[in-house]
């Protein structure tokens, strides 16, 4: 008896730590998830109120009517991703084999921008990218822009806005799989006569997949989401979806549209991201994260 006691003691431990976690996922997420299912499948007004009637005409409206705004949310998060990517990788690869006794100066200056708000941080690249800013002023110098061009209230300061804010998302996934990389492994690898570059493209690349893996979604998948900096930073032509799903929310009111567009961005983000996965392989995504 006290053996069979022990056993489901056992058995029962793991749900005992699992059980606040979800708990918060039900409350917090299923529960709102399925209550804006039913939002999006009724029809009606704010004024006299809303009616659930199975109204699946709402998705093929919101995406006739919005698939300019879906092309330039993708568009614009797929570049600063790439962008980011660009960036952070070197930057990141520095900090785990160059940076020394430098290297926990360089992480902190890498979320150093997580101690400002995110709206203050795109309120800044406004004044960096002022008309009369010193940025708009030496590309002026050197031709870059003309004496009637501007930068800012343009889709190059949405994507700039965009890339600088989810950087660090990008950086500190590519450190940690760095760094974790066996320092042998190279070493073998230059010993059998690989250049260094070899030894990069055939070892360091590849070991690094489930960090580029990992940044790639962190940044992409709120960048497809984004608001703030196609508000901030651009005019109307440059909304995104997520401009229209806060319009729709908040000032129009209008919430089985709003909802409507928000479950077709899920849909997609999770499509792209099995694919994306299947593209990179899986298996060896475990296999290297372990």
């Amino acid at each position: 008896m006290l053996r069979l006691s022990l056993r489901r003691r056992r058995s029962l431990l793991p749900w005992v730590f699992l059980g606040p976690g979800l708990l918060w996922l039900v409350a917090f997420f299923a529960i709102p998830l399925i209550n804006q299912i039913n939002v999006s499948l009724q029809t009606g007004d704010a004024d006299t109120g809303y009616t659930f009637n199975w109204a699946f005409s709402t998705y093929t409206t919101a995406i006739s009517d919005y698939h300019e705004q879906f092309v330039r949310s993708i568009g614009y998060a797929a570049t600063a991703t790439v962008l980011d990517f660009v960036i952070a990788f070197p930057l990141a690869y520095f900090v785990a084999y160059k940076a020394g006794r430098y290297k926990n100066a360089m992480l902190l200056l890498i979320v150093l921008p997580f101690f400002m708000s995110f709206l203050l941080r795109t309120v800044a690249w406004q004044l960096i990218l002022a008309d009369n800013g010193w940025v708009v002023s030496r590309l002026r110098d050197v031709g870059v822009l003309g004496s009637g061009d501007r930068l800012l209230a343009s889709r190059t300061a949405v994507i700039a806005g965009i890339t600088y804010n989810f950087l660090p998302f990008m950086a500190l996934p590519l450190y940690v799989s760095l760094e974790k990389i066996d320092r042998r492994l190279i070493e073998a690898a230059t010993d059998l006569y690989a250049n260094r570059v070899t030894a990069f493209l055939r070892v360091t690349l590849p070991l690094a997949v489930p960090g580029i893996f990992a940044g790639s979604l962190l940044t992409f998948i709120p960048a497809c989401g984004d608001f703030i900096n196609a508000a901030l930073l651009g005019t109307p032509r440059q909304f995104m979806i997520g401009n229209v799903i806060q319009a729709k929310f908040l000032n129009i009111l209008d919430y089985p549209t709003a909802a409507a567009l928000s479950f077709i961005l899920m849909t997609f983000i999770l499509v792209g991201i099995f694919l994306y996965a299947r593209l990179l392989g899986s298996r060896a995504l475990r296999e290297a994260a372990l």
